[in-house]
């Protein structure tokens, strides 16, 4: 990247002082040694090659095939599956050290933390065997299917249909704004079973990208995030065997909100990660960057201004983190999750337009960090469930206490 030498030191800087912030007592001495590995490998084999895949639009694919010999996807596979059976928290380590470098090209919290786990959870035994593996060595990338045009956040409103026909599904309907949608292999399709039984009608299926009337759409160009692929699916009479129906037919939309707590709280972890590591930079940035003969570091305003970032972020971290202590004993609520996700992402957002307003003009680069963190963070309110939704599941539990 085209970066001065302040804006180098200053990455540099952050990345140590991420790493002294890291020695936190969710994590055990096993989980840190990891996130040396993991930090080694994106400076290795992410950092030299991410504004490439930025034009590109998608990650060079052997990149997965990578990170799977060195055990960064789906850790949490049981090892009778190819896996090493670990604890959530080295998905939220993988997760946490690329919200950290600022790299969103790299779909892999989308595959460890949201669709594998469904194939971990409802899949058969044979189809746990069949897919699972490949998810672990990357040669298997997956994706999953949920939004559709006009339906957002409304899962009960999708229309993609899933007709049983002797042994199979016949599958018909679209999907957009699929992650891993160009490199997919595999994808969880959420599909009506039957349209005339609302959530009670969903259903879950494995689908492979290679069957017949399966189509991808272009790869979307967004605002951020330029390096993640990111795809409508087309289903067109798509014959999915009846044995790749994930769980019970109908309960689909239970299973979803049973794992959409993990979604939440990965989002969470990436966005609080980022938080610090631009608030980081920023501070190294306002010593260097001279305004009316001096460092605007020296303004009140400037320390004003970064004080009250790093205040929320401190009892941000402090909150997630509880959060997955919760998780990892399997006593993380749907509402806490809702709260996690609705707050970090808020104040990831409110972090790096601050942020960028201190780097001035070169903060609108492109070149610059802070400006691709301000790019890639707007979308972090709006999937995995928008603010809006998340507040209504939070204002709903009020209402239930009360």
């Amino acid at each position: 990247m085209n970066l001065t030498m302040p804006i180098t030191k200053a990455i540099t800087k952050a990345i140590q002082k991420g790493k002294a912030m890291i020695s936190r007592q969710v994590f055990e001495t096993e989980h840190e040694m990891f996130r040396d590995s993991v930090r080694k490998f994106i400076d290795e084999q992410i950092t030299p090659f991410h504004e490439q895949w930025e034009a590109e639009g998608q990650v060079d694919r052997n990149l997965w095939l990578k990170a799977g010999e060195q055990g960064l996807l789906a850790p949490t596979v049981p090892e009778e599956f190819g896996g090493v059976g670990v604890d959530y928290r080295y998905n939220a380590v993988v997760s946490e050290e690329l919200g950290r470098a600022g790299f969103t090209g790299p779909g892999w919290p989308l595959h460890s933390d949201i669709a594998v786990p469904y194939i971990i959870h409802y899949g058969s035994p044979e189809l746990k065997a069949r897919f699972l593996p490949g998810c672990v060595s990357g040669e298997i990338v997956t994706a999953i299917a949920m939004t559709e045009p006009g339906t957002g956040s409304d899962l009960q409103g999708i229309k993609t249909t899933a007709v049983l026909d002797g042994d199979h599904y016949i599958l018909n309907g679209s999907k957009t704004f699929i992650t891993n949608g160009q490199h997919a292999n595999l994808v969880v399709v959420v599909a009506k079973t039957n349209p005339e039984a609302g959530a009670q009608g969903i259903s879950l299926l494995v689908v492979e990208t290679d069957s017949d009337g399966f189509e991808k759409g272009s790869n979307l160009k967004k605002v951020g995030m330029k390096a993640q692929d990111t795809s409508e699916l087309f289903f067109n009479d798509v014959r999915v065997p009846k044995e790749n129906l994930l769980g019970q037919e109908g309960a689909g939309f239970l299973y979803l909100m049973k794992e959409l707590p993990q979604e939440r709280l990965s989002i969470s972890l990436i966005a609080t990660a980022a938080s610090e590591s631009i608030l980081q930079q920023t501070v190294e940035y306002v010593k260097e960057r001279k305004a009316f003969g001096k460092p605007i570091a020296a303004l009140q305003n400037t320390q004003f201004k970064l004080a009250e970032l790093d205040a929320q972020i401190t009892s941000m971290r402090v909150f997630i983190d509880r959060c997955l202590e919760l998780h990892v004993q399997g006593k993380l609520d749907t509402a806490t999750a809702s709260k996690a996700k609705l707050m970090s992402t808020e104040l990831q957002c409110q972090v790096m337009d601050e942020c960028l307003q201190l780097h001035g003009g070169y903060g609108y680069m492109w070149e610059y960090p802070v400006a691709r963190a301000y790019a890639d963070a707007r979308v972090q309110r709006i999937y995995g469930g928008t603010s809006e939704i998340m507040k209504l599941i939070i204002a709903r539990t009020l209402f239930e206490q009360s």
